[in-house]
């Protein structure tokens, strides 16, 4: 990849060709021209600069963000492609504008569930064994702390929110209820098992994958079901380094966190939880969090950015 910084794309930019459908928290989606959204075999996902934590979308975006994440996701797609089928058609032949952060995919009717693997306790899978012993179901032993390892590694599923909402922990019970027994356990198997492939692949590069959030769907070509959205990036999971980790304590990251930490700061002035925009991003947090998401891809895949 080039090592300057690219120009920094924010907003969905207009594609001869295709036309815009969906903005998400940080992809735009496309379909070709003149084809109903709901029946595309074929979109186009584009992954721009922007960056959300907490729900909201914060000022600016990070630059080179939306490059990283779309070569991080080729990369872990090429190292799964034999557990699970994934979207990408082609990451090549994309219109010039969005070179380098665009991918052409199947089409998918996403199935309603976020499949988290944890392979350590933290963040809201930490506050839910606190608050009553369990994550996602799955009890427990006494005693764990932040960062505690857990093995094997759990799937605790949760509920996709609409925009502006809070997606919610549920039990793999509840996930059964929710999209039935024999494709809640099919998604766990996948979930799981291309999660300790990827623990195994980013230990070897002296990285810890604390845990990570796949989503599947189903071609709407032949039913066939995929891997979607992106796979293992800073946005999506937590990458710890394996020689500054130590049980019990916040790990330093290599992912957004990074950001969190920030907002839930006292240096934010921010409040999480309460209805008032975050602050802007002062220029060294964007900076710091640039050269994360940017020491990940290159540790993770040994090239350069």
């Amino acid at each position: 990849m080039s090592p300057t910084t690219s120009t920094p794309l924010n907003e969905a930019p207009q594609l001869p060709g295709w036309d815009h459908v969906v903005t998400g928290k940080v992809r735009e989606l496309y379909v070709p021209a003149g084809v109903d959204p709901a029946e595309a075999s074929e979109v186009l996902v584009v992954a721009t600069d922007r960056i959300s934590a907490y729900d909201h979308s914060l000022q600016p975006g990070i630059p080179d963000k939306g490059r990283v994440l779309t070569a991080i996701s080729r990369f872990w797609f090429d190292q799964l492609t034999d557990l699970v089928p994934n979207h990408v058609i082609s990451a090549s032949d994309v219109p010039a504008e969005v070179a380098g952060r665009a991918l052409r995919c199947h089409g998918l009717d996403m199935v309603p569930l976020e499949c988290v693997a944890r392979g350590y306790l933290t963040g809201s899978g930490l506050a839910d064994y606190r608050a009553g012993g369990s994550v996602g179901g799955h009890v427990l032993p006494g005693g764990l702390v932040d960062a505690s390892r857990l093995d094997p590694a759990i799937f605790t599923p949760s509920t996709k929110a609409e925009a502006g909402e809070h997606d919610q922990n549920i039990t793999v019970a509840q996930a059964r209820d929710l999209v039935g027994a024999e494709l809640a356990d099919e998604l766990e198997h996948l979930t799981l098992a291309a999660y300790e492939r990827a623990r195994t692949i980013a230990a070897e590069r002296g990285i810890l994958l604390a845990d990570t959030k796949f989503e599947f769907g189903r071609s709407r070509t032949d039913g066939t079901l995929m891997l979607g959205d992106e796979v293992l990036t800073p946005d999506s999971s937590r990458f710890w380094s394996a020689d500054s980790y130590v049980e019990g304590r916040t790990q330093p990251s290599l992912d957004k966190q990074f950001v969190r930490n920030w907002l839930t700061s006292r240096a934010s002035g921010w409040h999480k939880g309460t209805d008032t925009p975050p602050p802007p991003l002062p220029a060294d947090v964007v900076e710091q969090t640039r050269d994360r998401y940017v020491e990940a891809y290159e540790r993770l895949t040994g090239e350069r950015f």
